[in-house]
């Protein structure tokens, strides 16, 4: 007779609450080791602060320069119709978009593992176990069929607190990069939502300098789609790599690792869309004269040359031979496009917003 019901393990909710508090300490730490200039996530607060507290210098001459011609001489520029990608602005974007494709080929390199693994041991048992069927279109299936499914399978060695040490390893030398993935791509999603928030100052309504940290997770599109897929991708992981324990009268067998070829194809498939989506956001260059920033303080130090709870960016002055584009506290006329600019301008007063 087979009786179904809930276990919990105390050692696993002894080590994530010693993880936390570990986080806890380090940000209480961090804190105590620097002045905090201002409580706010965003880059455009940020900037203000480190400007307002001269830990930050804008450079002059650089009206029409964007984040990718950091190194480029102040020289007087035209305007541009497009700016660079984020591909192109940011040398850790690359690094992450390359990361997310080469855990997509690990991904895929780990199916053909378990495939190779399972043809060589179908049906027997030699220290890991193999299922008797095959992968095919029959067995394949999004959650693993209780019926008939392709699998591989070990047990871990030992007992006790040894046993539990290898289960952690076993899933943080599989799960490890693909959490650590997941957790960059954050950059991406960052820098275009602070991008798009920094072009807002071109629009009608103008650039909110303040604004609710919480509120462009569900309303930015790619944060969005980056706060589904995170928890999503683990349960993906999650149908894939499954550690489970024979129980018999209140006593556990020794802890076993099962693999699902089908599910690891499936995960690997999500993988694949999830970073073909973010190359596409990585790759995607942006239209219109308004030098990107993308969060950039340094950027936003030299673009902005008046703070204001309201900002817009555009033409400011003409001049003779060079005009001056920058940001006002009341709507500003589109640049001229046919004009040099060079900006000659001193800086107007900081506005920061805590």
């Amino acid at each position: 007779m087979t009786e179904e019901g809930v276990a919990l393990a105390g050692l696993p909710l002894l080590v994530l609450g010693v993880a936390l508090f570990l986080q806890v300490m380090i940000a209480l730490s961090g804190m105590r080791a620097v002045k905090i200039l201002t409580w706010s996530s965003s880059p455009f607060d940020l900037t203000a602060a480190l400007v307002h507290h001269t830990q930050l210098t804008p450079v002059t001459f650089r009206c029409m320069r964007c984040v990718s011609a950091l190194e480029v001489y102040g020289d007087p520029a035209r305007p541009s119709e497009t700016q660079p990608s984020a591909w192109h602005a940011h040398p850790s974007i690359r690094k992450v978009v390359i990361s997310l494709w080469g855990i997509v080929a690990a991904c895929a390199g780990w199916a053909l593992l378990v495939m190779y693994i399972w043809h060589k041991f179908a049906g027997t048992y030699n220290g890991a176990v193999a299922s008797s069927d095959a992968l095919t279109t029959q067995t394949w299936s999004f959650i693993p069929n209780t019926n008939s499914f392709n699998y591989i399978q070990y047990n871990l060695p030992g007992i006790g607190i040894q046993c539990w040490i290898l289960v952690f390893l076993n899933v943080a030398a599989v799960q490890g990069p693909l959490t650590l993935g997941l957790h960059c791509s954050e950059l991406i999603a960052n820098v275009i939502r602070d991008e798009r928030q920094w072009r807002c100052a071109t629009r009608k309504e103008g650039f909110k300098t303040a604004t609710n940290p919480v509120k462009p997770i569900f309303t930015h599109p790619i944060c969005l789609v980056l706060f589904i897929a995170k928890p999503f991708l683990h349960w993906m992981f999650g149908l894939s790599f499954v550690t489970y324990v024979f129980g018999f009268g209140g006593q556990g067998e020794p802890l076993y690792v099962c693999m699902y070829t089908a599910q690891i194809w499936n995960l690997c498939i999500a993988l694949f869309i999830f970073a073909s989506f973010f190359t596409f956001v990585a790759l995607r260059r942006l239209r219109g004269p308004q030098p990107a920033a993308y969060g950039h303080v340094q950027t936003l130090a030299n673009l902005v040359d008046e703070w204001s709870p309201v900002m817009w960016w555009g033409h400011k002055e003409d001049g003779i031979p060079y005009c001056h584009a920058g940001t006002s506290d009341h709507p500003l006329p589109d640049v001229k496009m046919d004009c040099l600019w060079h900006p000659f301008r001193e800086r107007g007063a900081i506005y920061t917003s805590g």
